[in-house]
């Protein structure tokens, strides 16, 4: 007796039976494809430039740190995008197949294995549960049309302690009113602000070497320990056409909060704000360091924070010393040209 079987099929015909076929005509092509190339006496002259591009690649995301940066901070400039190259590795590859090169489809694999060394750990959930102080940070863009409603959106994170950068003197009585419901202590020191759930003691500037006051320092008192909390928002830095990725100020800034940080007598510090620059930027080592990025410990993905319209960077970060973090994420889009960030982290951890 025959037997029918019965198949379910999507409203757009997609089911097995369609997709077995459609999976096996591929296959075929795809292997009389390698097929056709094992007489091709061509298959390791092609692509040999295809080869080199990718020998190349390779070696800039391998040997980044030694990119010199006398010439327009080119190096800073690379390691700001440090994780963009990896779009090239697909590239070079569909170029490889379409000119049927053995070398390219080799070479290929060079800058994919140095890509996923670097950043692959970034590619999984790194998230934990748990944790005893909720920390975010976020430049709100003096230009801001809706301070009031940034500064709702931040509270309405969850955090026990915010801080906020490019603070417009006319908007700052803006976000206290809006932020006083949630938050009983803060301070402003110059452009940038801390709002706190707990007590705030030995709030005052901190030295970037400015001019300027756009970093400052206070102790948060919380149920667990007292805490060094840290604001800043460093120098911008420029890309122009005749002086490359100008960043001097910003690199001279990073130093002396590095030097700040150093100093610090607590062995818990958090460190929030705008440094205009990533983490692979070498000319952060002063702060970097020393310090551990929640993201990379604890975040989901790479976590880039700006432009808000496309985020293609994180140069807002969330830095602890002496805490454990636990877990970090982008909060949704404000009037802001940046993301703002949060984290929560474990106050009872030792070391860094």
């Amino acid at each position: 007796m025959a037997q029918a079987y019965v198949t379910e099929t999507g409203s757009d015909g997609s089911g097995p039976e369609r997709r077995g076929p459609r999976l096996r005509r591929l296959l075929d092509k795809l292997r009389r494809s390698l097929g056709s190339w094992r007489g091709d006496r061509g298959i390791w002259r092609r692509g040999l430039i295809l080869a080199a591009l990718a020998l190349i690649l390779a070696l800039v995301m391998l040997l980044h740190a030694q990119i010199p940066n006398r010439i327009g901070n080119l190096g800073s400039l690379t390691e700001t995008f440090l994780p963009w190259l990896g779009i090239l590795i697909p590239v070079l590859l569909v170029l490889g197949l379409v000119r049927k090169s053995a070398s390219a489809l080799i070479a290929v694999v060079l800058p994919a294995i140095v890509w996923l060394n670097l950043f692959g750990g970034l590619l999984t959930d790194r998230t934990g549960a748990g944790g005893d102080l909720t920390v975010a940070t976020h430049n709100v863009n003096a230009e801001n049309p809706d301070p009031s409603g940034t500064a709702r959106d931040v509270a309405a994170s969850g955090a026990d302690v915010v801080a906020l950068e490019e603070l417009k003197a006319t908007a700052v009585p803006t976000y206290e009113k809006a932020l006083a419901p949630t938050y009983r202590y803060h301070s402003v020191e110059g452009t940038v602000g801390l709002w706190s759930k707990y007590p705030m003691t030995g709030t005052e500037p901190v030295d970037i070497k400015l001019g300027w006051t756009r970093a400052m320092r206070a102790t948060v008192t919380t149920p667990n320990g007292q805490v060094a909390v840290y604001v800043a928002h460093l120098p911008s830095v420029r890309v122009k056409l005749q002086a490359g990725f100008t960043a001097r100020q910003r690199d001279r800034s990073a130093d002396a909060l590095g030097e700040a940080i150093a100093a610090e007598s607590l062995q818990k510090v958090v460190l929030l704000g705008d440094l205009n620059g990533t983490m692979n930027d070498r000319a952060l080592n002063a702060v970097t360091s020393q310090m551990r990025s929640t993201q990379g410990a604890a975040g989901s993905g790479f976590g880039f924070s700006w432009p808000a319209s496309f985020p293609m960077a994180r140069i807002d970060q969330i830095m602890v010393k002496g805490i454990e973090p636990v877990t970090s994420w982008t909060l949704p889009r404000t009037g802001s040209d940046h993301l703002p960030i949060a984290a929560r982290v474990k106050l009872a951890a030792t070391g860094s």
